[in-house]
């Protein structure tokens, strides 16, 4: 699967829409292996946060990565059950656990736009650029960004070792 396609119009690029905290993003198809309901999570033990637990998906075990927490934003109390996209880095897997899944959205690649500045910082360092669509901002999500779990190292810290 590509994200990115030659048409008359234009390169353009493939979106698989997803719902956080009610902002709409995108992230490219290309990354995107499947979307599933996560069942029997299993916490981690003296894991960040921003990891909501391990889980068992066709014989793979897949990290979950809680979007929420990732973006700053509080745990969502409306009852609805979460779902979660399905992505690999350097052969490990991951699953983005999202408020709800959107459709397939085609845009032209020309139509992406920088990180506006005025854009929350906490999803501004996740961002990999902003499509404007009728009324919405979908903000595309850098998996890559969203996957840098390491808590960065603080120089006092590291220099003290």
């Amino acid at each position: 699967m590509t994200s990115k396609t030659e048409t008359s119009e234009g390169a353009m690029a493939e979106y698989v829409t997803a719902v956080i905290g009610g902002q709409l993003f995108g992230l490219p198809i290309s990354r995107v292996q499947d979307v599933f309901m996560p069942e029997r999570l299993t916490r981690v033990p003296l894991a960040s946060s921003e990891i909501a637990g391990v889980l068992n998906l066709r014989g793979r075990i897949v990290t979950v990565v809680d979007m929420r927490a990732r973006l700053g934003l509080p745990k969502a109390d409306d009852g609805q059950l979460p779902m979660a996209v399905g992505v690999d880095q350097r052969g490990e897997s991951y699953g983005l656990l999202i408020d709800q899944i959107g459709e397939v959205l085609r845009l032209p690649d020309d139509s992406r736009e920088d990180n506006p500045v005025n854009l929350d910082p906490r999803m501004a360092k996740l961002a990999g650029g902003v499509h404007r669509l009728d009324g919405q901002l979908m903000v595309v999500l850098d998996v890559d960004r969203v996957l840098e779990l390491v808590p960065k190292t603080d120089p006092r810290t590291a220099a003290a070792a």
